[in-house]
């Protein structure tokens, strides 16, 4: 699993990063101090990846290939989904739990 040393290079796809960018100007329009909480605590949650990407459980669905993807959970609703490759993790998609899984990139 982890090395308490290593350290993981974590890249954002721009998809991801594009509709985080949605969900935080559509909260700011009602919170802009919410807006900014919800981003801290996404890239807290991305910044943790750097050294314990193997702690989140698989997402495994009917759609995508067994074990590839793990998700994390923050905001209590949000998930990062990624895969680990190497000294790399991709973080692929970062979704609203609330919404359908049908408006997912990762299918």
């Amino acid at each position: 699993m982890d090395n308490i040393d290593k350290e993981y290079f974590v890249s954002i796809d721009a998809g991801a990063n594009d509709r985080m960018a949605e969900h935080l100007e559509f909260l700011a329009n009602f919170s802009e101090d919410a807006a900014y909480r919800l981003l801290d605590e996404m890239m807290a949650g991305v910044h943790s990846l750097k050294t314990m990407p193997h702690r989140n459980p698989f997402y495994n669905r009917s759609y995508l290939p067994l074990n590839k993807y793990r998700y994390l959970i923050f905001a209590k609703r949000y998930r990062i989904v990624y895969q680990i490759d190497g000294d790399n993790v991709y973080v692929d998609d970062i979704q609203d739990s609330r919404q359908s899984e049908d408006k997912s990139i990762l299918k």
